[in-house]
């Protein structure tokens, strides 16, 4: 039985952090990261573990096992990881709808990722309506960025209700990237 929750024990971290060493881009094969999407950023334990201290993030669960998470980040944990710093520079520097988007209550989708065999049925939607329905009450806007080589993240953000913001090229990287809100 699936069941969409909030990260609850350590055994949920860890059943993230696999999650999402089966599924880096340096892990998985090039035909699949353009069929099945990817994740770039490897999460720290303990600054996963903060943060969720912090913010519980959202999971899904088959029985005891997390076969897709949604990260919950708070702006304060924008410099425990590196590669996201370049992100929350830019969130200081964009606007939306006339208004700095720093000035709204806010928070970053860290990163979200569905097991292979979960994907197609609507895993990511309900993980990220549960985000709505935890958090609405706190926050405004749920912001993040997505490579553009991500096309079945690009079309499934899309679904769920993000507006495409801004686009950006990361040159160390040498990655175009959309920065993406969703607007409660």
């Amino acid at each position: 039985m699936l069941t969409i929750t909030t990260v609850q024990s350590a055994t949920d971290v860890q059943g993230i952090l696999d999650l999402q060493q089966a599924n880096l881009r340096k892990n998985v094969p090039i035909d699949v990261q353009l069929d099945q999407g990817f994740v770039t950023v490897e999460h720290d334990p303990a600054v996963l573990t903060r943060m969720n201290q912090a913010a519980p993030s959202i999971i899904a669960k088959d029985g005891d096992k997390v076969v897709g998470y949604a990260l919950t980040m708070l702006p304060e944990f924008g410099s425990d990881i590196p590669e996201l710093l370049p992100l929350f520079a830019l969130i200081n520097s964009l606007t939306y709808q006339h208004k700095p988007l720093s000035e709204y209550p806010y928070y970053v989708m860290g990163q979200i990722c569905v097991a292979d065999g979960y994907r197609g049925q609507r895993v990511f939607d309900r993980m990220y309506q549960h985000h709505r329905d935890v958090y609405v009450d706190r926050f405004r806007l749920l912001i993040t960025d997505i490579s553009a080589n991500n096309a079945r993240s690009l079309k499934a953000h899309s679904r769920v209700g993000f507006e495409n913001i801004h686009e950006f090229h990361d040159s160390a990287l040498g990655e175009t990237w959309i920065v993406v809100v969703w607007n409660w």
